[in-house]
Formats: C-alpha cells, sequence, structure tokens
C-alpha cells in the first residue's frame, strides 16, 4: 500500500472515528449521525468543488457534469463496502456488539 493510499484511509478512519464517538451519546440516533455526515461532505464536496471556477456562472455550467462524478464515486464505494460487509458480515456484527 503506498503512502498515499494509507493517508487516505488514515483520514477516513478518523471520520469514521468521530461518528463512533457521536454514537456512544444514547440520545442521537445512528442514522442522524449519518445523515449528518452525508450531509457534511455534500457540503464539503459543492465547495470544493467551487474551488475550480472564476464565477458562479462556470460552476452552473458544470454542475451536473460535478454532480454525476460524486454520485458514481460515491456508489462505486457504498457498493465496494457493502460487498465487504455482506462477505464479512459474521466477523463484523460480532465485533460490534
Amino acid at each position: 500500500m503506498s503512502d498515499s493510499d494509507k493517508a487516505f484511509f488514515t483520514r477516513a478512519s478518523e471520520l469514521i472515528e468521530l461518528a463512533n464517538k457521536q454514537n456512544q451519546n444514547k440520545e442521537v440516533k445512528t442514522g442522524e449521525i449519518s445523515a449528518s455526515f452525508m450531509y457534511a461532505v455534500a457540503r464539503y464536496n459543492a465547495w470544493f468543488g467551487s474551488t475550480s471556477f472564476e464565477t458562479k456562472e462556470q460552476m452552473q455550467t458544470h454542475k451536473q457534469e460535478m454532480m454525476e462524478y460524486y454520485v458514481e464515486r460515491y456508489k462505486e464505494m457504498l457498493e465496494a463496502n457493502m460487498n465487504d460487509y455482506i462477505e464479512h458480515f459474521d466477523h463484523y456484527r460480532k465485533t460490534q456488539k
């Protein structure tokens, strides 16, 4: 695994750790934490996408293209992680109890 890959997974793990920490608050439902994370990544990616443009008109012109890119990447990552959980279901669920 390259240093870049290691850094990628370290950043992801830090975000997951934050979600797990928030999940310890029994007054907050896990689904609410998931929704907050989805909102946060959508907000961050909207900002990140805006950094490629000089004007809002330029961003508007490329909006659909950017949305398709982000949705497709999310779909790929979600499918890979769903497949991983299905393949290792008993192990993952056992370690979460």
